[in-house]
């Protein structure tokens, strides 16, 4: 904006102007080719402006993604690379109308503080932070932190009166059920309305994130890209985290200080705070830089693949079957959580109208040893309730695996009509889309009904 006002040159014109030239220096492309590139190229630059970024940023995404179609326009994208880093980091200074981009960034962190201080203010009422209290935070856990981070979606995709009321009514609604309820202490039923209730209130994040695409299987699946997004990020800053109280921690010992405990009772501020920083990092960079989550996949689906097939080879070779108490199960079914994850990150990130290839073969492979395995956890729950009886954590295991069983075996279905040809691979990512809300409103009917059925044991 200051170039042009005081050179009258458009820069983003003259950006074209030199990848323009730069295409008929290199290639020997026709003038009507490159004119149908250049159309394409603005048309880009046009929808990415509009998405809120600036002329030089809309400009270099816009020639990044043309490498797709032009193999001399991504060569051009290579080596101007390091200027997409330098407006991705740096903020911007060219005062463009309507950028909300300084305003987003205060908002961002006045949600975090916010989540800090509701993390903080039960230490006023007697509720510190540690051992003696833990069940309530427990209890209230998400509570403390997704209702920023849905208020923050909800701001960001301006949401009406009626969508803000339904989220905090969710929320509230939730508030009460975690701290109204009578739970004995340790109870079953407890432990599992802590663990049920964060993936019950994530739906809520996810309508917010959608603002308004809830109900399309696109809007779902850019929500579940966040999350895995959301998810390294946050690992990235709790590693960095790590590092730093670690270091600072060495720096008062060296002085003969102790630092530990007060780090110990600020660390849950800085713990809730880096959701609300993660989600808004993720969401500065989508659409401008790969994605991690999709690339990750390719790399750790043959490893999946490996450990199911040596688990149930050892458990053919030893006779062994599977340990249904609670711990143990956790991790078995976050082990096929973590298959079913790697297959909607597959999806997402693979070309619908690409043919069948030998990744997608071992997606199958994978799928075939997740339902094998989820195969015999079901039969080692279904006999120990046919033993014993029914308990709250029996219940709540069995109907997880069958949630999960089906959304495996369908998924395995028609992948392998996919495969033969017999079927569009888009009905693979309507299926994963449309029974994505199975999964909270199962962990709502945990929350909500197994401590009035269990009597709150």
């Amino acid at each position: 904006m200051v170039e042009h006002a005081l050179t009258g040159v458009d820069p983003l014109e003259n950006q074209i102007a030199q990848w323009r030239s730069y295409l008929q220096r290199r290639a020997a492309i026709r003038p009507q080719d490159v004119a149908e590139l250049e159309d394409h190229l603005r048309g880009e630059v046009a929808a990415l402006r509009d998405g809120g970024l600036s002329d030089d940023e809309a400009f270099l995404v816009a020639v990044k993604r043309m490498g797709a179609l032009d193999a001399i326009s991504n060569e051009f994208a290579r080596e101007h690379s390091d200027r997409l880093w330098k407006q991705l980091v740096m903020a911007r200074s060219d005062g463009a109308p309507g950028d909300r981009a300084p305003l987003e960034m205060v908002v961002v962190f006045a949600l975090a503080m916010m989540a800090a201080i509701a993390i903080k203010l039960p230490a006023l009422f007697g509720l510190e932070w540690g051992e003696k209290h833990a069940p309530f935070y427990a209890r209230n856990a998400s509570l403390f932190v997704l209702p920023f981070l849905a208020g923050y979606f909800a701001w960001k995709r301006v949401l009406g009166q009626r969508a803000w009321m339904g989220l905090a009514a969710g929320f509230a609604a939730a508030a009460i059920i975690a701290n109204l309820y009578p739970f004995e202490a340790r109870s079953s039923t407890l432990i599992l309305a802590v663990l049920h209730l964060p993936i019950a209130l994530w739906l809520l994040v996810g309508i917010a994130y959608a603002g308004g695409r809830w109900r399309q299987g696109e809007g779902r699946m850019d929500f579940v890209r966040f999350s895995g997004e959301l998810a390294i990020y946050y690992a990235l800053i709790a590693l960095g985290g790590g590092v730093l109280v670690a270091i600072t921690i060495g720096m008062f010992q060296a002085i003969g200080v102790s630092a530990e405990k007060l780090l110990e009772q600020w660390l849950p501020c800085a713990m809730v705070g880096a959701v609300i920083v993660g989600a808004w990092l993720v969401e500065a960079k989508q659409g401008v830089i790969e994605n991690m989550a999709p690339v990750l996949t390719r790399l750790f689906t043959p490893l999946f693949a490996v450990a199911l097939l040596a688990f149930l080879g050892t458990m053919a070779w030893t006779g062994r079957g599977i340990d249904i108490e609670r711990n143990a199960l956790i991790a078995f079914d976050l082990l096929l959580v973590l298959v079913l994850g790697l297959l909607l990150y597959s999806i997402s990130a693979r070309e619908r109208e690409a043919p069948p290839g030998a990744f997608d073969r071992l997606l199958v492979l994978l799928l075939a040893s997740a339902l094998v395995a989820d195969t015999f956890a079901l039969a080692a729950i279904a006999a120990r309730i046919s033993a014993f009886g029914f308990t709250p954590n029996r219940v709540a295991a069995l109907g997880f695996n069958i949630i999960l069983f089906v959304n495996l075996a369908w998924s395995a279905v028609l992948y392998v009509r996919f495969l033969r040809g017999r079927k569009a691979f888009a009905r693979l990512e309507r299926w994963q889309t449309a029974y994505l809300p199975v999964f909270p409103a199962w962990a709502a009917f945990v929350v909500i009904v197994f401590p009035l059925v269990f009597g709150f044991r």
